[in-house]
């Protein structure tokens, strides 16, 4: 997790504003935080949670990070940290049944009307753009008339798809960049496989096929890569759980399966935007812009390369290629279809062997 002090130098006015909010006690009940980057979706609910519970703020406002409470938030011992995320094969927040059905909007709403042994209650919804219009209806009661000592923490990277009264009922925080981190499994291994796939003098369906089984590698491990980050995350909590009754360890394992979920989908949105990112910044380069002002250079080949084998209009159709890909990977078609389809396609447009 990013320290404090790192978002503020990113982004001074929201940071400054949320510390100067938490020393006159104007912090709002409830934030929605809107970023492209996942990591920013999956940490920063976490400082917001500390500055909120912080018995010891700074002089500025600003979270100790070195309180009792604050400790809890960062160990994931906060007894009142309560996440929901889309955990259900469709990826989708939905009401559920009751309040003893996990992973659903009713089972979060109804923490927050247990007793409490912590002075705030944290409620974080990550991806909040996955509930369902029902969910969203259904949760807009608690966003308008809140239970005391509440804060809510929505995340998403597509506010558009969330209604506008849900949207009016949240203090904005975008913590927007000009850049991503790619941190998930292997991600260092992409940009020299499109390179392999796209900066070819002559076509090769051997190559393509190669390229297409290395990105399905990739997109396979994902989910096993977070269900150990997920379990890694939990350990402390359910470790501290043992003590508890047998349905209390069988809630948290069920909420370890809900992050993975969560932290499955964060990958998986990392894997996608990679490839969008690296076609789309060729289509620059290709286009004579300098490598140097470009937001990931660091994915990039030789510029020169990329001039000497693409030509501008190549690029193009190699980026709507690419968007391709984009949208059917983010429907339920199969993976090794889409990316098949796709390396074939981006085989396709170089020259024929001679």
């Amino acid at each position: 997790m990013e320290s404090w002090q790192s978002y503020l130098e990113k982004f001074p006015i929201p940071m400054t504003a949320l510390s100067r909010a938490k020393k006159g006690d104007r912090m709002a009940h409830a934030y929605l935080l809107v970023s492209s980057n996942p990591d920013y979706r999956l940490d920063f609910p976490m400082l917001l949670a500390c500055l909120r519970v912080c018995v010891n703020p700074n002089p500025d406002g600003s979270p100790c990070m070195e309180c009792k409470e604050c400790k809890k938030i960062q160990n994931g011992l906060y007894p009142d940290f309560h996440v929901l995320s889309p955990a259900s094969k469709a990826r989708e927040i939905v009401i559920g049944k009751d309040s003893d059905d996990p992973d659903t909007l009713r089972w979060f709403e109804a923490q927050f009307h247990l007793s409490s042994i912590s002075e705030w209650k944290i409620g974080v919804i990550q991806e909040a753009d996955t509930m369902n219009e029902s969910a969203q209806n259904a949760f807009l009661k608690t966003l308008e008339e809140p239970p005391g000592k509440c804060l809510f923490i929505l995340t998403t990277g597509r506010a558009s798809n969330l209604l506008p009264t849900v949207r009016s009922r949240c203090q904005l925080l975008a913590l927007t960049d000009n850049r991503c981190e790619y941190r998930f499994p292997r991600c260092s291994d992409i940009p020299a496989i499109l390179e392999n796939l796209a900066l070819q003098p002559q076509r090769s369906l051997m190559r393509a096929e190669d390229c297409t089984r290395s990105l399905l590698e990739i997109s396979s491990s994902l989910l096993s890569a977070a269900q150990a980050v997920a379990a890694e995350r939990w350990a402390p909590r359910l470790e501290a759980a043992k003590e508890l009754e047998n349905a209390g360890v069988k809630l948290i394992e069920k909420r370890i399966d809900g992050e993975a979920g969560s932290e499955y989908r964060r990958n998986r949105e990392q894997f996608i935007s990679l490839i969008h990112t690296w076609f789309a910044q060729l289509v620059l380069l290709a286009e004579g812009m300098d490598l140097s002002i470009m937001p990931n250079p660091e994915v990039m080949p030789d510029p020169e390369k990329v001039r000497k084998l693409v030509t501008v209009d190549r690029a193009h159709r190699m980026l709507e290629s690419a968007e391709s890909l984009l949208g059917a990977l983010r429907t339920n078609v199969n993976d090794e279809l889409a990316l098949r389809t796709f390396c074939l396609a981006i085989n396709q447009m170089l020259k024929k062997p001679v």
